[in-house]
């Protein structure tokens, strides 16, 4: 990582609203950068008896926005840790933002506006028509999916995963831990790198549409300690050095 690399990195991919470097994975839209080390690691799946697809990977500002507004107005379920659905209209605003954070991230704040992103699951392990839900019980060890992450552990504890990392990878208080959720560390870390507080605050004081703006607005300081900072010791060493500011060329 370098600085000129980051001064590259546009306001407008990192609140999603630039979609001009993406370009399709399995049907999904994913930064063009994560193609090949995605396919390296694809191969890597392949030869341990594993199928891995992408479900989910880039996603704009406005389709962030929608999901947002719908579980604050809601229109959309919101779960408690186990998986149980909470009583909208008992909750606080402080609550309430809390509860959607806990498993949908702010628009604008989404890693997956960067398309370094990604959800995966093992399509080997399921027949065609299931429906994927990346549940907790499903990444389980002993979920359908848990063999599939089981490898993934090992790869990355042994220094492999082709540069993919899990930024969520347990329970630090703000967003649940998602064993389904991979990074692309060299871009992914340009883009948590530039993405500051004061560049989410700009972009979302303009926009009228934004359920709870005002409570958020004022709690974003600690939003973005809580619920958007990933800490550069989930990154791979190399890409958290350059996050603490020891630049890597």
């Amino acid at each position: 990582m370098s600085n000129q690399n980051r001064q590259n990195i546009g306001e407008a991919l990192l609140l999603g609203c630039d979609e001009s470097a993406m370009t399709l994975v399995d049907g999904i839209p994913v930064h063009q950068d994560i193609v090949a080390p995605l396919g390296a690691l694809k191969a890597e799946a392949a030869k341990a008896g594993f199928d891995l697809r992408v479900l989910s990977g880039f996603r704009s500002f406005d389709r962030q926005l929608a999901i947002w507004n719908a579980k604050a107005a809601g229109q959309r379920a919101l779960l408690n840790d186990a998986g149980q659905v909470l009583d909208w209209a008992s909750l606080s605003e402080s609550e309430l933002i809390a509860a959607i954070l806990r498993w949908s991230a702010l628009p604008g704040a989404s890693r997956h506006h960067w398309g370094s992103d990604i959800d995966v699951y093992d399509a080997a392990a399921v027949p065609a028509d299931y429906r994927v839900q990346l549940t907790p019980a499903e990444v389980a060890d002993n979920g359908v999916f848990g063999p599939f992450h089981i490898w993934l552990d090992g790869e990355f504890a042994a220094g492999r995963g082709c540069d993919f990392f899990r930024p969520y990878n347990e329970d630090r208080g703000g967003i649940a831990p998602e064993r389904w959720h991979l990074s692309y560390a060299p871009l992914a870390a340009d883009c948590d790198w530039a993405l500051r507080s004061d560049v989410i605050q700009e972009a979302l004081a303009k926009r009228e549409d934004l359920c709870l703006k005002d409570a958020i607005l004022r709690e974003l300081p600690t939003i973005y300690r809580r619920y958007v900072a990933v800490p550069a010791s989930c990154y791979p060493p190399v890409f958290a050095q350059a996050l603490l500011g020891e630049e890597v060329l």
